[in-house]
């Protein structure tokens, strides 16, 4: 065979290259999501230690304590205003866990003397991040104020309040009969300690994932922030009145709003979840907390005819994980919850006091 003919021969054709090509695209397209799937798992897993240290917190400050935290510590201290009441920013329960969670700079920083808005606070406290707060699936890069305030966990304040308002583990302790909380909701509050779990540490949450709220002016609702969002009004519900239909019929009402409904704030006035880690105005309801109403994920709604934000609205947890939330029980337990789970039992484990029977192939 002559040295031409061998030449000729030993290159590779157009078809075979465009063959080869084509493999690998195949390979690639079969091994990315592999490697997306691996990565997330990890995520999910960094935020299950997330949730793991703040539930060891969470028993480091009952055991000092002898009482889970407030949804707010100072809701009635004096400021530089010298006008204590709703309108101010009480440092929340977050606040409270940071002796508990090797961030003691941060707690010694702290002054309850004054709300989480005054200088005394905001600068050096409000700013800080805290890396525990944050979970690494989160698919927004800044706070909606500040770069490096926010967080993606929230404290679980109850179940429907048709069927009892403030029946969580994070609420707001009772001062006196006439403060603006005890006035609107007078059930269930004071402090809350191991001993007011009757239905059992380990079958009531304590914490859940909820995605960062909308930046200040961005309210136009897509499939992609849909859960960012709280919609309404829809039709009003009456607290505490016990009535486990009148809650189906508000869920239902707030599932079967159209796609066109609009939020139900048209600036940054309150839906903006999780903005302050360390407190903010309202009570600290529309930023760090979360209710047994929706499903994992579902949509939150706005009672109509009550102020937004309040204990009576559906402010579900929300997350970027597939197909549920991580949550940390009262008993410092996580647990993954999907979104598909019965509402009857999604109820029972957001209630500390309810009396449910919850089996454990139901979570």
């Amino acid at each position: 065979m002559s040295v031409a003919a061998s030449r000729k021969n030993s290159g590779f054709t157009l078809i075979e290259l465009l063959v080869v090509i084509a493999i690998i695209a195949v390979l690639i397209a079969l091994l990315l999501p592999a490697v997306q799937a691996a990565r997330e798992a990890a995520r999910r897993a960094q935020c299950i230690n997330n949730l793991k240290q703040m539930g060891l917190g969470l028993h480091n400050y009952v055991s000092s304590q002898n009482s889970f935290p407030p949804l707010c510590g100072n809701m009635w201290r004096p400021e530089t205003t010298g006008s204590p009441g709703w309108g101010n920013w009480p440092l929340g329960w977050a606040a409270s866990l940071m002796p508990n969670m090797e961030q003691q700079a941060l707690a010694n920083a702290a002054n309850y003397s004054f709300g989480a808005d005054q200088p005394q606070n905001y600068q050096t406290v409000c700013r800080a991040r805290v890396a525990t707060f944050i979970c690494p699936s989160e698919s927004v890069a800044t706070g909606p104020w500040q770069s490096s305030s926010w967080m993606n966990y929230a404290g679980n304040i109850g179940g429907p309040a048709s069927m009892g308002s403030w029946s969580g583990v994070i609420i707001p302790m009772r001062e006196d009969a006439n403060t603006a909380v005890g006035t609107n909701y007078p059930a269930n509050l004071g402090t809350v300690g191991i001993q007011s779990l009757t239905d059992g540490t380990s079958n009531t949450v304590a914490f859940s994932e909820r995605l960062v709220g909308l930046a200040s002016g961005d309210f136009t609702v897509s499939s992609a922030n849909a859960r960012r969002v709280v919609f309404g009004p829809v039709p009003t519900v009456t607290a505490d009145t016990g009535g486990v239909a009148e809650a189906q019929a508000f869920v239902a009402a707030c599932r079967s709003l159209p796609g066109t409904t609009s939020t139900a704030g048209t600036t940054n006035n309150g839906w903006i979840a999780g903005a302050v880690w360390a407190g903010s105005h309202a009570n600290t309801l529309r930023f760090n907390t979360y209710s047994h109403v929706n499903s994992p994920n579902g949509i939150s709604c706005m009672a109509q005819d009550y102020p937004p934000g309040q204990a009576i609205d559906a402010m579900s947890p929300s997350s970027n994980h597939t197909g549920g939330v991580n949550t940390c029980m009262a008993d410092g337990s996580v647990r993954f919850i999907k979104d598909s789970i019965a509402l009857p039992t999604w109820w029972a484990i957001g209630t500390r006091a309810g009396g449910e029977i919850v089996s454990s192939d139901s979570l």
